[in-house]
Order: structure tokens, then sequence, then C-alpha cells
């Protein structure tokens, strides 16, 4: 695929052959981002696990200290006292089995983040087809199912993020905007990736953390040295 001018030249910044200290990493990064918008900074990190085990799974959810610099929305499948917690907590929708066929029917989705409390799992499992690979589903791991939907949504609003391996062993994940200081992007990216570093699965062998990559929506990757993170 013919690369445009601008990536080209933001391509410059990057030596493809090094590996980058962090504050370096978000520095190039920041630099080398040239689009018209506040992309977002993607961390991307490949594990030496494989997935397809139940025991070699890493998943979980991090708050993110300066938060990821989108507005979330949350929705949440909750009833009674617990439904009024959740409109009192900020989100956006709260509802319960009326909210099934407006999502089966009539694809509604503009949410970022669903919370249910465990009694209304039955209800969302109904939709995991929908909401399972769009990475909507709630889950306890997450802290996205939960009686506490208080803390739930206030976590999520003060910039909490889920990750979680693909097919191909790698974790994609915001780690904030373009327009964030380096500080900032590093203290981010320092603790999401002492929250992967911490969920290494018993089960993993050998080299743990194989690469780490960091990049804005539209520029090009920096490869970050995993030796000083582990």
């Amino acid at each position: 695929m013919k690369k445009g001018k601008r990536y080209t030249e933001s391509a410059k910044l990057v030596d493809r052959t090094n590996l980058y200290d962090v504050e370096e990493a978000v520095a190039i990064v920041k630099k080398a981002a040239s689009a018209k918008f506040d992309e977002t900074v993607e961390a991307h990190i490949r594990l030496g696990v494989d997935g397809r085990h139940a025991d070699q799974q890493v998943r979980g959810a991090v708050v993110l200290p300066h938060g990821t610099g989108k507005k979330v929305k949350v929705l949440v499948f909750a009833k009674g006292d617990k439904a009024a917690e959740a409109e009192a907590a900020g989100a956006d929708y709260v509802g319960a089995e009326e909210l099934v066929p407006r999502i089966q029917n009539e694809g509604w989705l503009d949410f970022d983040v669903v919370v249910a409390t465990p009694n209304m799992m039955g209800v969302v499992g109904r939709l995991g087809r929908i909401l399972g690979p769009k990475g909507l589903m709630p889950n306890p791991k997450a802290g996205t199912v939960t009686m506490d939907v208080t803390k739930a949504i206030n976590d999520i609003k003060a910039g909490k993020i889920e990750y979680r391996l693909d097919k191909t062993n790698i974790i994609h994940v915001p780690v904030g905007k373009v327009s964030f200081t380096e500080e900032q992007l590093a203290d981010n990216f320092h603790t999401l990736m002492g929250a992967v570093i911490k969920a290494k699965p018993a089960a993993a062998k050998g080299q743990y953390l194989r690469s780490v990559v960091m990049t804005s929506t539209m520029g090009p990757g920096v490869k970050i040295n995993t030796a000083k993170l582990s």
C-alpha cells in the first residue's frame, strides 16, 4: 500500500532498527503526528503467550492516571435501586430487558462500555453475539459485572481501559491523545505496562514481552526497549 507524503515525512523521524526508551518514544510519536485532528496515541503489545489456552489468557482493566482524552458513553444494565444508583453516578444510559430489542433489532450501539449487575447477565447474555465481537460484553475481570455500579462508572469516566489479547496474541489499547504532554503519555503508558506485566499468566513460558510499539492514529510505529519495562 502506498503511504502518503505526510506519513513518509513522519517516518523519517523513526529509526526502524532502534529500540527506544519510553520517554524518547513519546517525544517521537508526538512529533511525528501530523494529522489535522487530535490523534489517539496507541500501544500495541505482543506477548509470548498462546491465548487459545485458557491458562494463558491476558485480560484486565486499568485506570490511566490522565484518562484517554475520549468522552466515554456508559450503558448500565440494572433494575430498581441499582438503576437509580447508576443514573446518579452519571451513566449515559440505564435500562433492562427493554434495551434488548433496541440493540438486537434496531442496531443501537451508541455506547462505548457496558456495565451490568450480576443479576442482569441473563438478559445481557442474549446480546452476546452482538456485543461479544465488538468487545462490549461485560466481564467480571474487567470490573464491568458488579454490584458497585457507582465505582464502575466513576472508574470508566476517569479513564479506565480494558486490555485483552486479540487472536494474534497482541494487545491494542489507547494511552491518550497527541495533545497530552509527554509526561502524561509516559505516565499512562507506564501504568498500562505495569498492569500487563502484573497480569502475566503463571503458564507463560519464555519471553513475556515480545515487542511493544507506540504509535499515533496516522503516524509511524516506534519500537520500545522492553528490557527496561519488566
